[in-house]
């Protein structure tokens, strides 16, 4: 079966022996009925009314904006139809035109925020021009051509395009009142004009008075000045005999100044003088005194010592010998006595060193208990039997004491115990 369309439509054919689709603008096709199926497209061109209301330009003012879009499905085109096809295919001419209507009035949004009203109001070709381009490219790829845009009307809810033709009026009014300034002024120059030479005739009488009152005031200044400086001659010669009388009085000043420094140096010296021999008499004179005083002290005193000396030295001098006399007599007597000791030794032999050792034990004693007198604290460890505590230390002595007749007796070979026992037997 055949099918047929108009230029203004365009069919497309899918189904058995129909991959890809075929798509005819404006003519006949064969259709296989139950295995293929068509269907239509149209190419009629669009009109949308772009409105954007109340968008914010680049320096940030309101204005609405009406643009008009004509717009097509591009037929001849088989990519842009295939395209077409592919988003729009089944939809409506006012689905298509909506969806078109909102890409333009977005790219018509984005160019008024990049733009300020001015270029906008006063270039609306340059603004046509932008969304055109920005727009097409992007229908373009929806298989849409744009065919024509015009910027309808521009207008804003806060007065400022209402603000920008006042400006234009302000400039038209301004140059007609500069046009009338101007015949105001050519007019005020000629009259100034005529008011100036009949100014310069009464300039000109004014000037010769004034010459002539100008000539009789010089007269009368080189007059005052000749008298003025006859007086100031008289006040400067006046005045000068005045400064020589004041330098006079002035010098007789300075030498009335220089006898009384003069004579006040005079009476200084005097006082110098008198204060010289004061000090002289009240305190050199005695201080020289007192220096012979202490000379002579200091002389005595040092004779004083030596004969001191003199005599400490005699008398250690009579003291040495009288101690070397008595040395010598100790020596002799001791001598003496170890001589008749040796005898005695020699005569009662054992009885004799038993003598001695027994009147020697109680120096031994006592030598052996010394140490203890300086002894602030004594430790002693007991054994297993005896005393214990502070009654151990005169046994402790006595024990040393009782050994010495066995040591004198390995030391002399004399038994004490046994020379005793001979003592008592004989006394007996």
């Amino acid at each position: 079966m055949f099918f047929t369309c108009g230029p203004n439509e365009a069919m497309v054919v899918s189904g058995f022996c129909r991959s890809p689709p075929v798509m005819v603008a404006g003519g006949r096709v064969l259709v296989v009925p139950c295995l293929q199926q068509i269907q239509r497209i149209s190419l009629n061109t669009l009109t949308l009314n772009v409105r954007s209301e109340k968008v914010y330009t680049r320096h940030g003012v309101p204005i609405s904006v009406t643009g008009i879009a004509q717009v097509k499905i591009q037929g001849q085109n088989k990519e842009m139809l295939a395209a077409a096809c592919q988003m729009f295919l089944g939809k409506s001419e006012s689905e298509i035109a909506q969806i078109a209507l909102e890409t333009l009035e977005g790219h018509q949004r984005a160019i008024m925020a990049h733009m300020t009203v001015e270029e906008i109001y006063k270039d609306r070709q340059k603004f046509s021009e932008q969304v055109f381009k920005v727009a097409s490219s992007d229908l373009v790829n929806m298989g849409i051509s744009v065919v024509s845009y015009t910027l309808k009307d521009i207008h804003d809810d806060q007065d400022y395009l209402h603000s920008l033709g006042k400006g234009r009026t302000a400039q038209v009014q301004r140059d007609a009142r500069v046009g009338e300034a101007e015949a105001k002024r050519d007019a005020g120059i000629r009259e100034a004009r005529a008011r100036q030479e009949q100014v310069s005739a009464q300039l000109l009488s004014e000037t010769s008075m004034a010459q002539a009152q100008r000539d009789f005031q010089v007269q009368q200044a080189l007059c005052d000045a000749a008298v003025n400086a006859r007086k100031a001659q008289a006040d400067l010669a006046y005045q000068l005999q005045v400064a020589r009388t004041k330098q006079q009085i002035e010098e007789q000043r300075a030498q009335v100044l220089v006898v009384e420094r003069a004579q006040q140096a005079q009476l200084q010296e005097h006082e110098i003088g008198r204060r010289e021999r004061e000090l002289e008499a009240t305190v050199r004179k005695p201080a020289e005194a007192e220096r012979y005083r202490l000379e002579r002290l200091a002389e005595a005193q040092r004779s004083q010592m030596m004969m001191q000396a003199e005599a400490e030295a005699e008398a250690m001098k009579v003291t040495g010998a009288a101690r070397a006399a008595a040395v010598a007599a100790r020596a002799r007597a001791e001598a003496a006595q170890t001589a008749a000791k040796a005898e005695a030794f020699a005569q009662y032999q054992e009885a004799a060193v038993v003598d001695m050792v027994l009147q020697r034990l109680p120096q031994v004693a006592e030598a052996v208990a010394q140490p203890l007198l300086g002894t602030r604290r004594v430790t002693l460890v007991a054994g297993g039997s005896g005393d214990i505590g502070v009654s151990r230390l005169p046994g402790e002595i006595l024990d040393v004491v009782t050994r010495l007749p066995a040591t004198v007796e390995a030391l002399t070979g004399v038994s004490v115990t046994q020379a005793t026992q001979k003592k008592s037997e004989c006394q007996a």
